[in-house]
């Protein structure tokens, strides 16, 4: 008999699909309207902070468990990183997946010196990695959000100050 391990690692172009596919398994056609789908449409995510999780069987076999992307966005004129979809297949829920993959991306956000992360989110869930609820009117998305589910994570202490206005694409 073999033992499972969970690999964390940086996502790679040939994941892309099955990432893709495990999001619209999560989260359906409805996420599509969302806001925060909006701001990420068309635009490519930063490879270097979006991360998936396997679970690899020592066999060969291997199956994608969950995944977290970030993209860039402004909000204002000052960019930023945006955060999600993070997500995990419902068959591996409450393993700790997911806080793995979040402690991964968020310790590269730091190291590259990045300054700001927003995200549109549970925030009981999220509060244990530094995210906290939003001012509400400071950013305002190309699409309805509750405010409530509105939160950043300051990487660099004081730079929510340099953040507010309308988030839009990073278009390079």
């Amino acid at each position: 008999m073999s033992s499972i391990t969970l690999k964390i690692a940086p996502e790679t172009a040939e994941q892309n699909e099955a990432v893709e596919w495990l999001g619209a398994r999560a989260f359906g056609p409805g996420r599509f309207a969302r806001a925060a789908f909006r701001l990420r449409e068309g635009v490519g995510h930063e490879r270097a902070f979006s991360f998936t999780a396997v679970l690899e069987d020592g066999n060969g076999g291997h199956v994608l468990a969950g995944s977290v992307r970030l993209t860039r966005i402004l909000i204002g004129d000052n960019p930023a990183l945006m955060l999600g979809p993070l997500v995990v297949s419902p068959h591996f829920k409450n393993l700790g997946i997911g806080r793995e993959l979040m402690n991964r991306s968020l310790r590269m956000v730091r190291l590259a010196g990045e300054r700001f992360v927003f995200l549109v989110g549970d925030e009981p869930y999220y509060r244990k990695f530094g995210f906290k609820a939003l001012p509400v009117g400071r950013i305002i998305l190309p699409g309805p959000a509750d405010p409530a589910r509105m939160l950043y994570c300051e990487m660099q202490a004081g730079a929510l100050s340099d953040y507010s206005g309308m988030a839009r694409r990073f278009v390079q």
